[in-house]
């Protein structure tokens, strides 16, 4: 017997992104290169828009038992591989990955090294909300708009849509623990397994209780969920160039956003494997991580906690036994 809510009342409350996407699109090109080259395709989930009626639709069939989607008699879930080829990161070591450090650096020195600001400029600007400290956005935003360093300005644009998009704990501030995750990025970590621990996390934590605000990275999941839902003819050859991107593909793919509810539970509740793109169209063929050492699971670490992975059981998302 489920011990589940029915329904989870969830809220998908989502920062004000227009001022970040103002500013990329006023950079030049030679900046936005300085920033792919570094961290990816992280600017593209700026532009894709969040369906809070789809959210909430598919986050009630979030199954917390088994880390996985259940919807009718499919079985889904989103892949460390899946998100690793979404964000498209370069200068990630996907075997690399994140963990807090027994001597973490200050909020304040972590800061001081992001920004190459002062002690001064970072301590008049640090706060705190709830049991966590935070810098605000509109600290971030002054010394993206005003830094000489090109550098250091795509430095603070990142740490802002870590803390902004990605880990959306605190509405209108980035974290320090999303801080703590950006300051490791240098050593060339794969935030992947950061970044999907907290969607769990945070899914569990809604369905457990019956309510919620979701604090992972909605733009991502949703970008997921479009690539397994509407099934393609044949694969773009365009995926196996260099610079393909298939987050800013799905970010410009218009979308119908008039269908209620009602209608996103019956689609949802009524799916077949035949209705499924089991392998995402631009994911290509690779390792997949579904063990560790003679477990069939993988201790996911974020920045807020630890959860549990599975993904042994919907390996035929790979076509794979």
């Amino acid at each position: 017997m489920s011990k589940l809510w029915d329904y989870t009342r969830i809220s998908v409350t989502q920062n004000s992104l227009q001022e970040l996407r103002a500013i990329w699109d006023h950079w030049n090109d030679e900046t936005k290169q300085l920033f792919n080259s570094s961290y990816g395709d992280l600017p593209y989930l700026l532009n894709i828009k969040i369906d809070e009626r789809l959210f909430w639709a598919f986050v009630q069939y979030w199954n917390p038992a088994y880390s996985c989607f259940t919807f009718g008699r499919v079985d889904l879930v989103p892949t460390i591989e899946e998100y690793t080829a979404l964000l498209r990161c370069p200068k990630i070591q996907v075997h690399k990955v994140y963990s807090r450090a027994v001597n973490v650096p200050t909020f304040m020195k972590k800061l001081m090294n992001i920004t190459g600001m002062g002690e001064q400029w970072v301590t008049a600007r640090i706060k705190q909300k709830g049991e966590s400290r935070c810098i605000p956005w509109k600290s971030l935003q002054e010394l993206i708009l005003a830094h000489l360093d090109a550098r250091k300005k795509v430095d603070v644009f990142a740490l802002s849509i870590y803390g902004l998009v990605t880990f959306p704990k605190a509405l209108g501030h980035v974290d320090e623990a999303a801080s703590d995750l950006f300051d490791r990025l240098e050593k060339r970590v794969t935030p992947v397994p950061a970044i999907l621990a907290e969607t769990f996390r945070s899914l569990n934590a809604c369905r457990r209780t019956g309510e919620g605000r979701f604090i992972g990275c909605a733009q991502l999941l949703l970008a997921w969920f479009h690539s397994h839902f509407w099934k393609v003819d044949k694969v773009s050859y365009r995926v196996f160039f260099g610079n393909y991107s298939p987050l800013k593909e799905i970010a410009a793919t218009p979308r119908r956003d008039d269908i209620s509810k009602e209608k996103w539970l019956a689609i949802l509740q009524n799916l077949y494997e035949e209705d499924i793109e089991w392998r995402a169209p631009w994911l290509l063929p690779n390792e997949v991580l579904y063990r560790c050492d003679n477990f069939d699971w993988v201790p996911l670490l974020g920045i807020w906690g630890a959860v549990g992975y599975a993904p042994l059981m919907v390996l035929r998302q790979y076509r794979s036994r």
